[in-house]
């Protein structure tokens, strides 16, 4: 993998240009290695996002996002969601999808949940993205970790959904339920709509950062890209 030189900080880089691997080789030139072997002594880690979207729909060339939110470990999340005036403009989701772009860049790693490719959150943000000729992150800028697949692969439940996997393990879910009259409200600009999705984005994001903790150690974290 490529190191993320641009979301590093001068220090950052320099200790992974001056501290070697199990291969003799300084973590700049195998940053993979140093994601795997995780040194003690490195002043910074693989910083990881936990990521979802609200869209109006499942197709990115007839639907347009709603919000996205990027939470990480410390509790904090990015939030950012389409406006009215964008909506009844016809702007739609341009300048969320340019604000996105950026915000997945402050991140080594992001977590989704059914949101990887041939799946969901990130097909449909790339090609929204590349409709406006936009800066998505490209292959192997960003590692992306799908607890979908862990669930598939390691548990044996009769439902995948995140609310259901979180209500087993009694991870608090969403107090905001998707609502299909809010979600077209909201689709041609309602504020109140709007705002109740995105909470329920956030809740989302909550809820997937500690169902990926309870369950990431049943798996290896991929070294796939975004």
């Amino acid at each position: 993998m490529i190191p993320p030189v641009k979301t590093l900080r001068k220090s950052d880089i320099e200790w992974l240009g001056t501290h070697k691997c199990r291969h003799s080789m300084t973590y700049l030139a195998h940053y993979q290695c140093f994601i795997d072997e995780k040194p003690e002594t490195s002043p910074f880690a693989e910083k990881v996002g936990y990521f979802d979207i609200e869209t109006t729909g499942f197709y990115a060339d007839y639907d347009f996002m709603l919000s996205y939110c990027i939470g990480d470990d410390e509790g904090k999340v990015i939030k950012n969601i389409v406006t009215q005036k964008e909506i009844r403009s016809y702007v739609f989701d341009e300048r969320l999808l340019s604000d996105l772009c950026n915000d997945l860049r402050k991140f080594n790693r992001i977590v989704v949940y059914y949101g990887s490719d041939y799946r969901f959150d990130i097909p449909f943000s790339r090609t929204r993205a590349i409709r406006f000729n936009l800066d998505f992150p490209l292959y192997k800028d960003i590692f992306v970790t799908d607890v979908y697949s862990i669930v598939r692969n390691k548990l044996r439940l009769s439902r995948r959904r995140l609310a259901n996997v979180c209500d087993l393990f009694e991870i608090p879910v969403k107090s905001h339920p998707g609502k299909p009259n809010i979600w077209m409200r909201a689709s041609v600009g309602s504020q109140e709509d709007l705002d109740y999705i995105l909470v329920h984005n956030v809740e989302d994001v909550d809820s997937l950062r500690e169902l990926y903790h309870r369950i990431i150690g049943y798996s290896a974290n991929t070294k796939r890209s975004l």
